[in-house]
């Protein structure tokens, strides 16, 4: 019986795919264990990558290639590949980033038999980049052992659980139609798999999350309408999913980037747009009274009517000075 599917996703990332497989490839257990690699219709070589495993591990690395492009920043790709998964956990991995303990499977495999409440465990993840920025760790020495739903939600982005350190029980994951439509995976997978039971925190820097130009993070645009109307659609979804018991943090999240969305590059141009957005922005964040005047002053006032105030608020000034 298989213990672990180790599923690998990747795109364009030939540069990283083979020390990615490799680190999967030299973990020492005392289960067996699949690798899937999802490749989602790469043109840069990383296709012939995968084969050359398979064809040297075969059985235990399986090569899972689409003929095109499924979409939505890596999501279809990983539920396709998800689908094919047979063992009892889940070690997903992109195909940037590698694992540097050999003994990473076997120490969260070992928690979650310990646990059988728990939905998924975690450990520390190194962060590194390829423009030279310091590298640095994902979770702090006081990182909270035992996560629960409400430790990932919040009035701001939550996020502390690098893809590569995470260990979670197959079965657990449904998407909803909101899910299906996020360009984020993991936030929302972890308030679902959250909702099934505690996740772990194992204090060991085991794996590598690359930052690099070709990776997921960096298509996150904060001035884009899209990406931000998008991370809106998944806050409401996360809140709907919770049975809104989080609707007032949630709310307070969801306004900021609303705010964000009025600076968005497709608004510029657009007064009667980013004046509606800023009204509901003030009545979803309730703001205090000096950023009202501002919002109101920047987004909604039209620009010929600060004209004409300013105009007399200034008059009393000119009008004693020219005595």
């Amino acid at each position: 019986m298989t213990k672990v599917s180790v599923t690998i996703l990747t795109y364009n990332q030939v540069a990283f795919i083979g020390k990615t497989i490799q680190s999967a490839l030299d973990q020492i257990t005392d289960f067996d264990y699949e690798i899937l690699v999802g490749d989602d219709c790469s043109t840069d070589g990383a296709q012939q990558v995968i084969l050359d495993y398979e064809k040297r591990y075969p059985g235990k690395v399986k090569a899972v290639l689409h003929e095109r492009n499924l979409g939505q920043n890596g999501l279809f790709n990983t539920i396709e590949t998800l689908k094919l998964a047979t063992g009892t956990y889940i070690a997903p991995l992109d195909g940037d980033d590698y694992w540097t303990s050999p003994h990473k499977l076997q120490k969260q495999v070992d928690f979650l038999d310990a646990h059988p409440d728990f939905s998924a465990c975690f450990h520390n993840a190194l962060v590194t980049y390829e423009d030279g920025t310091p590298a640095h760790e994902v979770n702090a020495a006081d990182q909270k052992k035992v996560i629960e739903v409400k430790d990932l939600i919040g009035e701001e982005e939550i996020w502390f659980m690098a893809t590569s350190a995470v260990l979670f029980r197959n079965g657990l994951m449904h998407y909803p139609d909101w899910f299906l439509k996020s360009t984020s995976g993991d936030i929302p997978r972890y308030v679902i798999l959250a909702q099934h039971g505690p996740i772990g925190y194992i204090g060991e820097t085991m794996s590598v999350y690359r930052k690099n130009s070709a990776g997921a993070s960096f298509k996150d645009h904060y001035r884009d309408a899209r990406f931000l109307q998008n991370r809106i659609m998944m806050y409401k979804g996360i809140d709907q999913e919770t049975k809104f018991e989080y609707s007032p943090a949630l709310r307070r999240n969801i306004s900021r980037y609303y705010r964000m969305l009025l600076d968005a590059r497709q608004y510029k141009k657009s007064y009667f747009r980013r004046a509606a957005l800023a009204l509901y922005y003030l009545y979803l964040r309730r703001p205090s009274a000096l950023e009202v005047r501002e919002i109101l002053r920047c987004f909604v006032l039209p620009k010929w009517m600060m004209n004409v105030y300013s105009f007399f608020a200034l008059l009393p000034h000119r009008f004693r000075g020219s005595l």
